[in-house]
């Protein structure tokens, strides 16, 4: 699994010189882009498809402070995808101090037309690759 490095800019930190929180989420799509194109979906392709995946809930919890010129490392994962709806979970680690700064989840749904569609029929191959990346369930 590939973790998505950047730094933080000066433009990015806030009155008290640390980087201001709306910040993650933009960083997180940052990461969600390159984590698809890591496993082969290219979302511009998936687009041009005529499927989007527009974002349904975020929820980023700030646990150290991330300063300007922090080298960044941010990892996604599936944490839950349904043919329908795809959970990815992130987490943010400082490289500069190698601390976790932050964990992330974002919610996803799948549209075509305006319309809730199922990958499993609308992009079969995007789909598969969906479910190969889903953690392992425990044997029962």
């Amino acid at each position: 699994m590939a973790e998505y490095i950047r730094r933080a800019h000066y433009h990015e930190t806030d009155r008290m010189g640390i980087i201001h929180h709306a910040n993650y989420v933009k960083w997180m799509e940052e990461a969600r882009i390159a984590y698809l194109d890591g496993i082969g979906i290219s979302y511009k392709k998936m687009e041009e498809a005529g499927v989007v995946s527009p974002v349904t809930g975020i929820s980023v919890e700030y646990l150290k402070p991330v300063f300007f010129d922090d080298e960044i490392g941010i990892t996604v994962t599936v944490g839950k995808y349904t043919g329908v709806v795809l959970e990815l979970a992130y987490t943010f680690r400082n490289l500069t101090t190698d601390e976790i700064s932050s964990t992330a989840v974002s919610k996803h749904c799948f549209l075509s037309n305006g319309r809730i569609v199922s990958l499993k029929r609308a992009l079969p191959g995007v789909h598969e690759t969906l479910l190969s990346q889903m953690p392992a369930q425990p044997e029962r």
